[in-house]
């Protein structure tokens, strides 16, 4: 039932959208949280109820691609195992002190394009000093260099601004190589602070 009044309310504000923008589909749609707000209801339940609604949105075409966001590896599996299809796109904090190498890993074995948001930390990395040292000596910003660095692992990088020419600076990252020395650097960051929702504890 969970399902079906999901499913029927996702299909009208979609086709709602879809109408007022003239799109024909849309090119993604995600589940955001693997955590569910109901409290007499199990979190795997009412991941599997939605992802079968999900897909069935895929199926009669709404839909280019499903995905997830903040899903960890053992919410993948749980998905896996309750219904027929692994998610195109897994959306997950990404930078250099979030590194989720063993989910990154689990992705690109399962066909699970790995896509990475966050990644200047909320503008904290733009101050840390290894960051500022590698920008110094690429003559780029700070961003840029998150931006590439997330690049150059294979990560989809998805940065957020409303100004312009943050914008255009951030799109500016596809004419230069961090060399090894940066990216590993960069890759000792790691210190598993989250600047947005933890999954962990959702199970």
């Amino acid at each position: 039932m969970a399902r079906k009044l999901w499913l029927q309310f996702s299909k009208g504000s979609l086709s709602q959208i879809m109408f007022k923008n003239g799109f024909d589909k849309f090119r993604s749609y995600l589940m955001h949280w693997p955590g569910s707000f109901e409290s007499n209801v199990s979190n795997r339940e009412i991941r599997a109820e939605t992802w079968r609604a999900l897909e069935e949105l895929y199926k009669e075409g709404i839909c280019k691609a499903i995905g997830v966001s903040n899903f960890l590896v053992h919410h993948l599996e749980q998905l896996k195992e309750d219904s027929g299809m692994v998610p195109h796109v897994n959306q997950v904090e990404y930078h250099p002190y979030q590194q989720p190498n063993t989910l990154i890993e689990y992705c690109h074995q399962e066909g699970i394009v790995f896509e990475g948001y966050c990644p200047l930390a909320k503008g904290q990395l733009l101050t840390d000093p290894t960051v500022r040292h590698i920008a110094e000596k690429n003559k780029r910003t700070a961003a840029q260099i998150c931006i590439r660095w997330s690049i150059q692992n294979g990560v989809v990088t998805i940065p957020k601004s409303t100004k312009t020419e943050r914008i255009r600076e951030n799109c500016q990252v596809f004419d230069f190589q961090l060399d090894k020395t940066d990216m590993d650097a960069l890759g000792k960051m790691h210190d598993g602070r989250h600047v947005t929702w933890d999954p962990s504890n959702i199970l």
